[in-house]
């Protein structure tokens, strides 16, 4: 059986400098190409988008996967290991005979290339964002289980631990701008994930020291740029150092980079 765990936290940088543009990525919810997450089973497979890579190929890649009222899958086994952030809906991501843990909206876990598992969704509307360090992304069955090594992990919403201004030594601000770290490592060229939690209002730049960016809204609505349509809760952007957002209503986003997050508020 997993455990939920408390999940700690790093610094999270608050500070108003410039910083280098370069090209931004963007891709609403609405605009998301949906297919079979895994074609062998048809109709009962999830439906499955991707936001970054291609999770048919090699490389990282990070992508959205819809679960039907009811899903569960039979006991499986993947090719490799990958994360997971829970968007709308109940997940429930354990061992064949695990009890129920249903992992609401913000919720984490981990699952470790090799173990065997179900998945399961019970809400209305049930979408995950998943993502893998390498590719392709395969579904195997349960009988070519594997100990790769690594253990698996479930962190409830109501477990993260989430950091502010008061926490930490960072510029002052009037916003009470929060991060929960997630998974890797801070220094530069380490991959790493984190939630960032923006309040209404705030508008400003999240800036990567490192050369990596990928972020998905997990809850809330922002204002992209000088994009009139806001994205919503299941859409992207990425690739360039920074990007400007205002937060429409309290939101919260997945960031994935290989450095230090800042958080730069318009003045």
């Amino acid at each position: 059986m997993i455990n939920s765990l408390k999940v700690a936290l790093v610094s999270l940088l608050v500070c108003h400098s410039a910083f280098a543009e370069g090209e931004k990525v963007s891709a609403r919810f609405e605009q998301l190409q949906w297919t079979p997450l895994n074609p062998l089973r048809g109709d009962a497979s999830p439906q499955a988008a991707d936001l970054w890579g291609n999770r048919q190929k090699g490389g990282a890649t990070g992508f959205l996967v819809k679960f039907k009222p009811g899903f569960i899958s039979p006991p499986h086994i993947h090719n490799v290991s990958y994360r997971g952030v829970v968007i709308k809906g109940l997940v429930h991501n354990d061992d064949p005979e695990a009890r129920d843990m249903w992992l609401s909206a913000g919720s984490f876990w981990t699952q470790p290339a090799g173990e065997a598992h179900i998945t399961a969704a019970k809400d209305q509307e049930n979408i995950a964002y998943i993502e893998i360090d390498s590719g392709p992304y395969l579904v195997h069955p349960k009988e070519q289980a594997f100990d790769n090594g690594e253990l698996a992990m479930n962190v409830a919403s109501s477990n993260l631990v989430w950091l502010n201004a008061s926490d930490i030594k960072w510029t002052d601000t009037k916003y009470n701008v929060q991060r929960a770290f997630l998974w890797g490592d801070t220094s530069i060229g380490n991959l790493n994930g984190s939630l960032i939690k923006l309040p209404v209002g705030f508008s400003g730049k999240l800036v990567s020291a490192g050369d990596t960016f990928h972020a998905v809204v997990i809850s809330g609505q922002i204002r992209y740029e000088s994009q009139s349509v806001p994205l919503k809760v299941g859409s992207y952007f990425g690739q360039s150092k920074a990007h400007r957002v205002k937060a429409i209503r309290d939101t919260q986003i997945y960031i994935r980079t290989n450095s230090k997050i800042h958080i730069v508020e318009d003045k």
